[in-house]
């Protein structure tokens, strides 16, 4: 019983060291194992490993593809233009030693605040070389290209690729964009008026067109009215001229009854004349004849 009682601990402590000795590494993972902070080992394959117990640790790091937002800066064209900038890099650890030795207890949020800097200083550099219009046009995949070349130079003491580097916005700084805008707003405007007052032209020339058409067509129809009234008069003419010649009496008598008409009408003024007068032969006759007609024809017989 008394040596039961040494086995079963001495047992427990032996599993607990075995225990503590494994480590597992995740398939997204790197470890390395680290002695008083020297490095002893490096595991980047993923599964068990094995470590001393108390004495060495094992930190893990990303083996994934990671990504940085950098922060936006000011850069300088060769026109003297400034941009307000800013990208997205892809990277991945790739050294682990040289990793640790370069960000030490850091990680990666210390290996992202010196690949912050490497790449801004990548941009200035780059960007600073070309004109503004470049950097502005969508065709810019040779900059950004240039870019990741050189941060990439300047990681490789990190331990860490970069991948890829992609521009994420390039505007004018705040208190130059509304400068911009008015500029754009005073163009606008100008254009505008350009197009209405080539606009008011242009209906003046449509107007005057109009009227001018309208006069000519105007006179035109008169002229043909006129004609046409001529033609018609003379067409009345030559009928009452035929109707007097095939009927003398009949067409005086017609006149007069149309004279009768207008001027006995009512609303018209006052007439004054000689009861005898010319006027009223037909009324004055029995025979719907003037007087005088029925005289002459008498006097000859």
């Amino acid at each position: 019983m008394a040596r039961a009682a040494y086995i079963l601990p001495a047992v427990a402590v032996v599993l607990a060291a075995l225990l503590s000795s494994v480590f597992i590494v995740d398939e997204r993972e790197k470890a390395l194992v680290l002695q008083f902070g020297q490095v002893k080992q490096v595991k980047e394959t993923p599964g068990l490993g094995f470590k001393i117990p108390l004495i060495q640790e094992v930190v893990t790091y990303e083996d994934r593809i990671l990504g940085l937002p950098t922060q936006p800066i000011e850069v300088t064209p060769l026109d003297d233009r400034r941009l307000v900038v800013d990208a997205f890099v892809r990277w991945r650890i790739v050294n682990l030693i040289d990793f640790r030795e370069a960000v030490g207890a850091g990680r990666e949020q210390a290996a992202r605040d010196r690949l912050d800097r490497i790449v801004n200083a990548a941009i200035r550099e780059v960007l600073g070389s070309v004109p503004s219009q470049r950097v502005l046009s969508e065709d810019r995949t040779l900059l950004m290209n240039q870019i990741r070349d050189l941060a990439r130079r300047e990681a490789e003491s990190l331990g860490v690729d970069v991948i890829d580097v992609r521009l994420t916005r390039t505007d004018l700084p705040d208190q130059n964009l509304s400068a911009t805008y008015a500029r754009m707003r005073a163009e606008r405007e100008r254009e505008a008026a350009d197009e209405i007052a080539r606009g008011n032209e242009a209906a003046s020339r449509v107007r005057a067109s109009a009227d001018r058409t309208v006069v000519e067509l105007t006179s035109e129809a008169r002229k043909l009215a006129e004609v046409v009234r001529g033609e018609a008069d003379a067409t009345r003419n030559g009928i009452y001229a035929d109707a007097f010649g095939r009927d003398p009496e009949f067409f005086a008598f017609t006149r007069s009854l149309t004279a009768y008409e207008r001027a006995l009408r009512s609303g018209n003024s006052s007439i004054v004349m000689q009861p005898d007068s010319q006027f009223f032969d037909y009324l004055r006759s029995e025979a719907g004849r003037p007087a005088a007609a029925a005289a002459a024809p008498a006097a000859g017989n």
